[in-house]
């Protein structure tokens, strides 16, 4: 369910672009603008994950120093039919993990310190199979945006939805991308559990960096990068659902409790 309601939000995403695109640009500029798009995407795509290390400050973690961790993610790796990605330490206090590279051959999965320190070892692997299962899933790997124009309209009225399409355009596109983002987080925590074979957990984990982050201080990170933590690290008091990457804790950890 998770699934298709993700490919129908990325596909209503490129049909806001198909319909503003033609109030904007018209036909002339098509042509340039895929080119261009596609070449930004593939940049982005082919060092996602040197990007991500690099906007997190995230240091390479070895298994002399953290042989849990290594345990855990051969484990886990090996349940989800996945080679082993690398392993990053993000340097923060505040209990987050991540996942990030352009396919599962190029994977790399970074925890924080204080991740270490607050979970236990079944929590520990709730999270770690969550991030798994964005490798699986693909979930954070080849996130392509696509440009379109129509025809151009050069009347009065034209210009006009012009003006409303430069405004609400934009809107539009976050409101789309937020949901997708969402649903895909719905979608790990549904596939980390089968990893597992424990979605308690993920529940419990969750549950104890819910805790922390509402009275700890928010990470120190690029906000471009919040969106791959499986808890966003930023402080978000009273933004609206609609504007979040990520769902409510309460909701993903009443969904893992449901399943049996």
């Amino acid at each position: 369910m998770y699934r298709t309601k993700t490919f129908l939000l990325m596909f209503s995403l490129i049909i806001v672009f198909m319909f503003f695109g033609g109030m904007i640009a018209g036909e002339d500029g098509i042509v340039m603008a895929f080119i261009f798009a596609l070449a930004i995407n593939l940049i982005s795509y082919w060092n996602s994950d040197k990007l991500a290390i690099k906007m997190t400050k995230s240091q390479p973690l070895s298994e002399a120093e953290a042989p849990e961790i290594y345990r855990i993610v051969r484990r886990l790796s090996q349940n989800a039919e996945l080679p082993m990605p690398d392993i990053y330490l993000t340097p923060s206090n505040q209990p987050n993990a991540f996942a990030t590279g352009r396919n599962p051959e190029h994977a790399a999965v970074a925890v924080t310190q204080g991740l270490i320190n607050l979970l236990n070892e079944d929590e520990l692997e709730g999270v770690i199979a969550h991030e798994l299962a964005h490798v699986k899933n693909r979930a954070r790997m080849g996130r392509f945006r696509m440009i379109f124009g129509g025809r151009r309209n050069n009347n009065g009225a034209g210009a006009l939805l012009q003006l409303v399409a430069i405004i609400f355009a934009p809107l539009a596109a976050i409101l789309i991308k937020m949901a997708i983002s969402r649903s895909r987080e719905y979608i790990a925590d549904e596939t980390g559990g089968k990893i597992s074979g424990n979605p308690e957990g993920l529940a419990s984990a969750l549950e104890k960096m819910e805790r922390y982050s509402q009275g700890g201080q928010p990470m120190q990170v690029n906000e471009a990068a919040a969106h791959m933590f499986i808890l966003n690290p930023l402080s978000r008091e009273g933004m609206a659902k609609l504007f979040s990457s990520h769902p409510p804790t309460a909701e993903r950890i009443k969904r893992l409790r449901q399943v049996k």
